[in-house]
């Protein structure tokens, strides 16, 4: 990834929620964005942290013993091994991830909705390049 990514446009280039697109890889890391609504599941993942960043509406993050909610702006890691559940009335989110990390975790908790992937992130599709004007 050579080219300057727009977090803005990417978000534009897809509507499913709890499915992040890897927008860029730093080291071992996969840098990715997501559309969040609704509850995704209880899961875990036992060797990773998990930052999210939220880009704009809200994000609850719940924990066992309680709840962060989180802004525009607002940052918040989960530790390795920290069972957690996110939820959103809507919003988009930023996350840093070893490549390869399941969105489910290691292990989660009942039935995967419909609405999250259970997925190591997709590939951001590049932008269509502008129309060339025909003579």
């Amino acid at each position: 990834m050579d080219q300057p990514i727009n977090l803005t446009k990417a978000l534009a280039s897809f509507d499913e929620v709890y499915s992040p697109r890897i927008v860029t890889r730093m080291n071992d890391y996969d840098v990715r964005i997501a559309h969040v609504r609704g509850e995704h599941v209880w899961h875990v993942h036992e060797d990773t942290d998990e930052f999210f960043l939220v880009l704009d509406g809200q994000l609850d993050i719940a924990l066992r013993e309680r709840t962060v909610s989180l802004g525009p702006g607002d940052v918040f890691v989960v530790p390795k091994g920290v069972e957690h559940r996110p939820s959103s009335s809507g919003g988009s989110i930023l996350m840093f991830e070893p490549s390869g990390t399941v969105t489910t975790g290691d292990r989660h908790e009942g039935e995967i909705p419909a609405h999250v992937h259970s997925t190591a992130g997709r590939e951001l599709r590049p932008p269509e390049p502008p129309a060339t004007p025909t003579a």
